[in-house]
């Protein structure tokens, strides 16, 4: 394997990783250290944000203030700052801290199954063999996951499922609606503006300064974790592989992001989980392979 293929390998799946560290590290902090969940995403998208843009302007040296010039850009930025940015980040987080990282990350990977039926929709016409088959898979596998098989009993709680399932939506509103801003600006800027005007929205809800929670060294390490590795480091290196491979080989391989934070939440936590649980993640993450033989989903 060339050189440089290989590294962009080595990017994708260690941005996987650093997402499901990430996911485990938030259930860390939520259920055993006491953090505010609305919290922990006000100062991760406001510190996340200011990075992106400052490497934006000092690193790729861009005009950080170009897309503010034109109205347009500017409804569309603030939509996906707040519709896009800040609601992935907080359903994800608020569907760990009501379950677990193992069971939010899995349930967020059937937002590609959304990105199917609305483009279907959209332009319409009937999902394709593969689509089909990947959205009862997707169906199946949530249905085990938060039954276990039992139709009468929730293996998680309803607003577990609620926030899991509006995770997968706003993952999938995260995906579209900025596909005409990166057309036009380098994904840095756009991703640093959605997570700083994220951030700012997100402070009337929870103030970085009224912080929570009982606060050790491994409260601090985990809260830098999340905000340092997993989401500036993460990102930077998937958008580096994203170039090397090309947007549907490095999304595959970031679909090892659920199986990192499985592993993290059962051997690190003690998160039980079960083989139905498994057969039930393993059907929603495999709908990511066969949605990447159709063009309907740019993943």
């Amino acid at each position: 394997m060339d050189a440089r293929i290989l590294r962009g390998f080595i990017m994708a799946i260690s941005a996987a990783i650093l997402w499901g560290l990430s996911g485990v590290s938030g259930q860390f902090l939520f259920q055993q250290r006491g953090v505010n969940v609305e919290w922990l995403i006000t100062i991760r998208l406001l510190i996340s944000g200011f990075c992106l843009l400052a490497f934006a302007r000092f690193g790729e040296k861009q005009d950080i203030l170009a897309i503010w010039q034109n109205k347009a850009d500017v409804i569309q930025l603030l939509v996906f700052s707040i519709l896009g940015m800040s609601a992935v980040q907080y359903t994800f987080f608020a569907a760990i801290k009501h379950s677990n990282a193992a069971t939010a990350t899995v349930m967020q990977y059937s937002g590609p199954i959304m990105i199917a039926v609305f483009l279907a929709i959209k332009y319409k016409r009937l999902p394709k063999i593969t689509e089909f088959i990947a959205i009862i898979m997707a169906v199946a596998g949530t249905f085990l996951l938060v039954t276990h098989g039992n139709i009468n009993t929730l293996s998680i709680s309803g607003i577990a499922l609620f926030f899991g399932l509006a995770s997968a939506v706003t993952l999938a509103i995260y995906t579209l609606q900025p596909m005409g801003l990166l057309a036009k600006y380098n994904s840095s800027l756009i991703i640093g503006w959605g997570m700083f005007c994220g951030g700012v929205v997100f402070s009337f809800v929870k103030a970085p300064w009224q912080v929570e929670g009982h606060w050790d060294f491994q409260t601090y390490l985990f809260t830098s974790f999340v905000i340092l590795l997993g989401a500036l480091l993460a990102f930077y290196i998937y958008m580096s592989s994203v170039k090397i491979l090309g947007g549907q080989k490095a999304s595959l391989l970031a679909s090892a992001e659920p199986l990192a934070a499985t592993l993290l939440a059962v051997f690190w936590l003690g998160v039980p989980f079960s083989t139905i649980d498994w057969i039930g993640s393993l059907c929603i993450v495999s709908t990511v392979f066969l949605l990447s033989k159709s063009e309907a989903v740019g993943v």
